[in-house]
């Protein structure tokens, strides 16, 4: 289970079996500012894994900023969620949180990458 609002995404999944996985996760974001970055993307990561609590956060550059997704999974790895599992599975909503932080950071087609974030 998923929902999606702007700035906000839950997930939920149930373990199946005693060998399966569970999370219920939210992922928060909103643009912020970093001293050193510039504009970019504050994230917060919290919830449970495998009945663990996690609160994290994380800053990405604006140019950096679509891959909260794996940012977000090895936070989740960190407290339980299996190497082989990826939270973002879940095309749907990851798709609408993309298109969110885009509008939210103004990012266009053929906007400049940093080189130094290329590494």
């Amino acid at each position: 289970m998923a929902m999606f609002e702007p700035g906000h995404l839950h997930m939920e999944r149930h373990a199946l079996n005693k060998d399966d996985f569970s999370y219920n996760l939210c992922i928060d974001y909103e643009v912020a500012q970093d001293p050193k970055e510039g504009t970019g993307m504050s994230f917060r990561v919290h919830g449970t894994v495998e009945e663990k609590s996690l609160d994290e956060t994380f800053f990405l550059a604006k140019d950096q900023a679509f891959d909260f997704a794996r940012h977000a999974t090895r936070i989740a790895q960190k407290y339980g969620l299996p190497k082989t599992a990826s939270i973002g599975s879940m095309h749907e909503y990851y798709d609408k949180m993309f298109e969110d932080v885009r509008k939210q950071l103004n990012i266009k087609p053929g906007d400049p990458m940093k080189p130094e974030h290329l590494a």
